[in-house]
């Protein structure tokens, strides 16, 4: 009896072993390239996470170009690769078309709903954490004239700024000055315009500048501390690329939704749909740490934790600019 036991033991490790082998995960990531301090670097740190803790490892692949979506993603899935995470609203034309094709298949999009049987679509309320972004912005500004600079021109990032403009306004900004780099992909990754635009805004009287722009916001950030002002980073934590010159970053936990959809690929409990992260998820969020520990007064935290309070409890409700196109702040 005992060597039975044991033999089924044995038996049940090496199916174990085998299950965790058969999770092949691939991570495909958007325009700007993975290391762009921001959207696509949060979805490799999560990918790294798995990695480190389960020791599988994953496949990749940095997009250049719009033609080449449709075709990576079906060689990932023709290749075996399960689960695939796509990083990005961009991939939704290729992924409806390839997620009928490969039923069996598990996919993963970020930042936008694919409606199909075997599609995770993970959105987030960025509005809610651009508020808190907001609000701080407005407290820090001595102006009373603050700066948004966002990266595509599209309802997504329209979002970022809306919400923003809310907490800027609630907290005592009087202008928000707003521009887009532009409405092609390359949006994402021009530094040199970001900073131009961001000398522009500060030369109309902004003192501190978010950025919703990818790779382009590092551009934005650099320019606001030359010229002395504060930035706002996106996505990942970004206030240690200028320590002491970045008052915060909107942390939108892209990292989490990898690393979610690779774990729960591996232990079989992955689920399609729609998961939504806000402020009650944790999955927006502003970034405190001793980077920007000297630029946030006591009041201001004060400021955030009740504005946050109040968003989770629905008595400040931020509006959602991809509602309806519009921002009534």
């Amino acid at each position: 009896m005992k060597r039975f036991v044991l033999g089924l033991l044995a038996a049940t490790a090496m199916a174990t072993s085998a299950f965790a082998e058969d999770i092949q995960p691939a991570l495909l990531f958007d325009l700007g390239g993975k290391f762009d301090k921001s959207f696509n670097e949060a979805a490799y740190n999560g990918a790294e996470k798995f990695k480190t803790e389960s020791g599988i490892p994953y496949v990749e692949f940095e997009v250049s170009n719009a033609s080449q979506r449709e075709q990576a993603l079906r060689r990932f899935a023709e290749d075996g690769r399960n689960p695939v995470v796509m990083v990005g609203f961009s991939w939704s034309d290729a992924l409806t078309k390839i997620a009928d094709e490969f039923p069996e298949t598990k996919f993963a999009i970020i930042d936008m709903v694919v409606d199909k049987p075997n599609v995770r679509s993970v959105v987030f309320k960025e509005e809610e954490g651009s508020y808190l972004a907001g609000v701080m912005a407005g407290m820090a500004s001595k102006s009373k004239k603050v700066g948004f600079v966002g990266g595509m021109d599209i309802p997504l990032i329209r979002k970022f700024g809306c919400g923003y403009v809310g907490g800027a306004k609630a907290a005592g900004a009087t202008d928000v000055i707003q521009n887009m780099t532009g409405d092609t992909p390359a949006a994402w990754n021009d530094p040199t315009k970001g900073g131009e635009i961001a000398k522009s805004q500060i030369d109309q009287g902004a003192d501190v500048i978010y950025a919703a722009a990818g790779g382009t916001g590092v551009g934005v950030l650099q320019a606001a501390a030359d010229a002395g002002k504060l930035g706002i980073g996106v996505d990942s934590n970004q206030n240690g690329l200028l320590p002491g010159k970045i008052l915060t970053s909107m942390i939108k936990r892209v990292d989490v939704a990898v690393y979610d959809a690779f774990t729960t690929a591996k232990d079989g409990s992955f689920k399609p749909g729609i998961n939504v992260l806000g402020l009650k998820e944790d999955g927006v969020g502003v970034a405190m740490d001793d980077n920007n520990k000297p630029l946030v007064t006591p009041e201001m935290t004060a400021a955030v934790d009740k504005a946050k309070a109040d968003i989770i409890a629905g008595t400040i409700k931020v509006h959602d600019y991809m509602s309806d196109n519009q921002c009534p702040y």
